[in-house]
């Protein structure tokens, strides 16, 4: 996996750096310092994951994430944003762009890794100490419950939707309905194809305003 790291403090960068080139399969790419510079990057470079600070200077990281990622991107790029403050307005904004991921700098390296493996394969993760007030944000943010799609989900994929909406990894959603990961992959595209959502994290927000994820 190749990543663009920005973050306008060095040695931040830097410790993201050893931490994901400690792993056998992901090279960092590029390394900048602000949000400009860290669009250019990913633009010129493809990277598989970017991972972006919220506060830089240029462009903030949340912009950074809509040009890469956001509404009406043709080709977007996996962002995860980590930042050090834990504010819903962040969060929310953060995901409403496109980003794939979102955690604190306090996380720790393994929920770091964790966070760009998934991003890298289509999966969403969130920081847990953020999960459950997101979770309630999706719920009571928009008013009234979203439109039902125009072809009405199968018995498994509305299954694979509540376990998505539940927090849940798509081999946690297998074993629990005893099937393969390959299926549950392939249950939740279709789920998403008729929902028109592009990744978990809003399988997860319709779920819940849906009111899918209460059952």
């Amino acid at each position: 996996m190749r990543v663009v790291i920005a973050d306008d403090q060095e040695l931040i960068r830097a410790g993201f750096k050893m931490i994901l080139e400690a792993q056998p399969d992901i090279t960092v790419v590029a390394d900048v310092a602000d949000g400009t510079q860290a669009v250019e990057a990913a633009q010129r470079l493809r990277p598989d994951v970017c991972l972006f600070d919220i506060r830089m200077p240029g462009l903030d990281g949340l912009e950074a994430t809509r040009r890469l990622a956001g509404p009406g991107v043709s080709d977007p790029i996996p962002v995860v944003v980590i930042t050090m403050f834990d504010l819903d307005e962040y969060v929310h904004t953060a995901l409403q762009h496109g980003a794939s991921g979102f955690l604190l700098k306090d996380c720790g390296p393994a929920l770091l890794v964790e966070a760009v493996r998934a991003a890298a394969r289509g999966d969403s993760l969130v920081a847990p100490q953020v999960t459950v007030r997101l979770l309630r944000h999706f719920r009571t943010s928009a008013p009234g419950r979203p439109a039902a799609p125009a072809v009405a989900l199968t018995e498994r994929e509305a299954d694979v939707v509540r376990g998505v909406a539940a927090g849940w990894t798509n081999q946690e959603i297998a074993a629990d309905l005893y099937v393969a990961v390959s299926t549950v992959k392939t249950h939740l595209g279709a789920a998403q194809a008729k929902i028109g959502v592009r990744n978990r994290v809003e399988v997860a927000s319709w779920a819940w305003r849906a009111g899918l994820a209460d059952h």
